[in-house]
């Protein structure tokens, strides 16, 4: 989803609001890498984020650009496609609404207690997921933790729209393409 659908990432684009954007786009870019594991890394930004109430997420991730090509294309075959992300559902609920896929949505989990994330339930595998489909797939990505998501796909592309495709994703993909 982050730097597909939208042309920012979403946890380094919230993160300015507390002014913890340094930290957090360092993060962001030693996951895409692949240097941390994700799970290890997102619980660490979650952690960041934490003290932004839920509601004011939402706001920021629904604002946050979208490429129009991409959401286009999502809103035309809206029954065949599924977004599959680490973030957490509480934070993107309107963004998937927004473009229609709000029940196409495979991510991470949150329990909110007074408009804070209380804990983390889960944390996406995109691999894991992906394994679970039984219809032929293409998937989309840009970072390192796309690369199992795209091994198992019959067709996969790199795209890299804000950032270098990471260097893994890019040995289990068919196409790659930078910008909108």
């Amino acid at each position: 989803m982050d730097s597909t659908i939208t042309k920012e990432e979403v946890l380094p684009t919230i993160a300015q609001k507390i002014n913890r954007n340094a930290e957090m786009r360092n993060l962001t870019e030693a996951t895409m890498r692949g240097e941390i594991p994700f799970r290890t890394s997102f619980l660490r930004r979650v952690e960041i984020l934490s003290d932004i109430p839920v509601s004011e997420v939402n706001d920021i991730v629904s604002d946050i650009p979208l490429n129009s090509n991409i959401v286009e294309f999502i809103k035309e075959n809206r029954e065949r496609y599924y977004v599959v992300t680490g973030n957490l559902d509480v934070w993107i609920s309107r963004l998937m609404k927004k473009i229609g896929i709000e029940n196409h949505c495979y991510c991470s989990k949150a329990e909110v207690v007074n408009n804070r994330i209380s804990k983390v339930i889960s944390v996406a595998d995109k691999e894991r997921i992906v394994k679970q489909f039984v219809q032929p797939m293409v998937a989309i990505g840009d970072g390192d933790n796309d690369s199992g998501m795209a091994r198992l796909s019959e067709v996969a592309i790199g795209f890299g729209g804000v950032r270098a495709i990471a260097p893994s994703l890019f040995r289990n993909i068919n196409f790659a393409f930078y910008g909108d």
